[in-house]
């Protein structure tokens, strides 16, 4: 279960406080594959940084007790000056991954990035390409029942994307994602139900081509 109980997130801005959202409520449907989609700044990845818990809301609470990956897309949370090794193994020991099984799941994302020598190199160094790949590696090399995607599925070429979909897709066959994305190939490919963001306020779809169709209307995006 994943439950917003009157959520306020806001941020200052020279011209005053900002607000992304303002005592929202939702109850994610449970055991659904969500696709959070909304035009550009209606809060989308903010939504997902409150429910991977990297970020905070002014007020109200994210209620949960299903195991929340951190937002992959977001790398931000990488230490720039650590390497990619570095960084990896210090978020597998913060999800409770040491000694063989640290290793095993270190060597797992390294072969799945397929950054070579960067690997070893600060991630201050890293493309964006580079750190999403680093980071979608990750969070497939962890078991959570709910990973959340912001739009990178893109990342790569054509055989690194196929080898992302299969991979995310045998996460699924236990588990459930949030995904956003633009790209709604990828909404209807993965999830069975959308979460319009409007206005700081949600509009919940069970039906995903009506989702779609909401947010494709003119003066929706």
């Amino acid at each position: 279960m994943v439950r917003l109980q009157a959520l306020t997130k806001s941020y200052p801005t020279p011209g005053g406080r900002k607000y992304v959202f303002r005592d929202l409520d939702l109850i994610f449907p449970p055991d659904a594959n969500v696709g959070l989609i909304g035009r550009n700044g209606a809060g989308k990845s903010t939504l997902l940084r409150l429910l991977g818990g990297i970020d905070s809301p002014d007020s109200g609470r994210v209620v949960t007790d299903a195991r929340i990956s951190f937002p992959v897309g977001l790398a931000g949370g990488f230490s720039q000056a650590l390497s990619g090794r570095d960084n990896v193994a210090f978020v597998c020991r913060v999800h409770g991954s040491g000694g063989a099984d640290l290793k095993r799941r270190v060597r797992m994302v390294e072969e799945f990035a397929e950054i070579g020598d960067y690997f070893d190199l600060p991630v201050g160094s890293y493309s964006s390409g580079m750190r999403s790949r680093v980071a979608f590696g990750l969070s497939m090399a962890l078991d959570f029942d709910y990973y959340l995607i912001d739009e990178v599925m893109a990342v790569g070429d054509a055989q690194f994307r196929e080898k992302s979909r299969v991979s995310l897709m045998a996460k699924l066959a236990n588990a459930n994602v949030i995904l956003t994305s633009h790209n709604m190939s990828d909404i209807r490919q993965y999830c069975n139900v959308v979460v319009l963001l409007e206005k700081g306020q949600v509009r919940v779809f069970d039906d995903v081509e009506e989702g779609i169709r909401a947010y494709q209307m003119p003066g929706a995006k």
